[in-house]
């Protein structure tokens, strides 16, 4: 009788461990299903509003209530100032079809309050299609001088708040197309001259330049901190930024990134940072995009150059995408908290399942495993990563030559890509007059180097953008 009590100890405390691991899991899936029906319910709040609706026309009128579809104000900063002096979270402010360009044409809107901006209605609000009515957002070079600090699209501090834990409201950006290839600077379309990195006479524009003028860096959607609440954005274009084409701060909640175009932006088309002290209390869903062509910061081809850049503090699902020609890589996960954040680092989860990927200079970016480079991976190596980090890996896949969405790419544009060329020269000569004389007098000698490249950062043609919309059924943005 002792003999089997004594016997059956070990059992016990095994199925009392084993128990309290279920008991744990359950828990954690009651927390995760609790969160979720959070998300879940303020995105509904969103799409319902408060039954405050706004509308903007490019024929409207500045003295309108924009109250009605009859009367609508013609400036959507107007719309957003009186949402903001009115208090009115939850409102939706439709958009018609036409290019605005924000308070007295300065070049960018802000956002104080936690609404919907739709864009893709017909002149008379009868009718939304946000590929035959497009609502666009560029800007020229002569909106330089006041657009500078801001995003196209900046939200304001006001939508954080310090002491937030649970979402506050959601901010849901839809069927806006943002194209700065009009603002940029560019070298001239002249294929004659190799300084102007212009591949061919088909070029809308030579590479981008940097230094002369001073190129004007902004961000095309950007956040003034942090952004206490969910945001969803879809069914938008962001075409030729100039450095990144999404940058903001999640504090708390559930973002959402979803059928959007991202072409030829410099830096990064998607970098979404986490702003909870634990790491717990943001996750993005970043799905159903179309990524190409990610520009690296200069025309060295050094750094950057990123489609996705996953930061700290945030879990991300990247799925059902296309990353395609990527100059630096199509997903990026090199940022990494160590020392006394090891901890919260331990919670970070990015999965990566589901996407196409083509012809990126890596698939995936990690950190260094020894040496000072950064370990860029293929797509057919994805299993091999550490499941603690990257737990889920399915059906990532390289697409193939002759597919629908490599065919609905600019072809001239892609084969400039294919071909990129980066040359390096440089003159020194230790032995020159005025080298003598510096080192003479302790002065260290000098030479040059000159960099030229076939292609960077061209801008590209905002209609074949359009072309990628539902270029490839299942992955990438699907037709609105």
């Amino acid at each position: 009788m002792v003999a089997a009590f004594l016997t059956a100890m070990p059992m016990q405390a095994q199925f009392g461990r084993i128990t309290g691991a279920i008991n744990q899991a359950n828990k954690k899936n009651e927390v995760e299903k609790e969160q979720k029906a959070q998300a879940d319910k303020a995105a509904a709040d969103a799409v319902k509003g408060n039954g405050i609706v706004y509308y903007v026309s490019a024929t409207g009128s500045a003295r309108a209530d924009g109250k009605s579809a009859a009367t609508p104000k013609k400036d959507i900063q107007a719309v957003l100032n009186l949402i903001r002096d009115n208090g009115e979270n939850g409102a939706v402010v439709r958009v018609a079809e036409g290019n605005y360009l924000g308070y007295m044409n300065s070049g960018y809107i802000e956002i104080y309050n936690f609404i919907t901006l739709e864009g893709g209605w017909n002149s008379d609000f009868t009718q939304r299609d946000p590929l035959k009515y497009i609502t666009r957002m560029e800007p020229t070079q002569e909106q330089l001088g006041s657009n500078g600090s801001k995003g196209v699209i900046h939200t304001n501090k006001a939508l954080d708040d310090v002491m937030a834990t649970k979402p506050k409201g959601t901010l849901v950006i839809d069927g806006i197309f943002i194209n700065l290839g009009y603002e940029n600077h560019y070298m001239p379309a002249d294929p004659s001259d190799p300084r102007n990195g212009c591949p061919s006479k088909k070029f809308e524009t030579g590479r981008m330049v940097d230094a002369i003028p001073p190129q004007v860096e902004h961000q095309i959607f950007h956040s003034d901190g942090w952004i206490a609440g969910n945001v969803i954005i879809r069914n938008c274009v962001f075409a030729n930024g100039v450095y990144f084409a999404l940058q903001f701060g999640t504090r708390c909640g559930e973002v959402e990134i979803c059928n959007n175009i991202f072409i030829s932006n410099r830096y990064g088309a998607c970098r979404i940072d986490g702003g909870d002290k634990n790491g717990e209390a943001s996750h993005v869903n970043f799905h159903h995009n179309t990524v190409a062509f990610s520009w690296c910061r200069d025309k060295e081809m050094g750094d950057m150059g990123y489609g996705y850049e996953c930061m700290t503090k945030v879990n991300c699902d990247i799925h059902h995408n296309i990353f395609a020609c990527n100059n630096y890589a199509a997903i990026a996960r090199t940022h990494v908290l160590s020392g006394p954040d090891k901890v919260i680092e331990a919670k970070r989860k990015t999965n990566i399942y589901d996407n196409a990927f083509f012809m990126n200079a890596a698939d995936l970016q990690l950190p260094p495993t020894g040496g000072g480079k950064w370990t860029n991976v293929k797509v057919e190596q994805f299993e091999d990563l550490d499941e603690a980090i990257i737990p889920k890996v399915e059906g990532n896949f390289e697409l193939k030559q002759g597919d629908s969405f490599i065919k609905a790419l600019d072809q001239d544009y892609l084969e400039a890509f294919a071909k990129l060329k980066v040359v390096s020269s440089s003159s020194f000569d230790r032995n020159s007059a005025a080298n003598q004389f510096r080192s003479a007098i302790g002065m260290n000698q000098q030479g040059s180097e000159t960099i030229r490249v076939s292609m960077y950062g061209n801008r590209y043609n905002f209609d074949k953008a359009l072309q990628l919309f539902g270029a490839k059924s299942g992955y990438g943005a699907q037709k609105p």
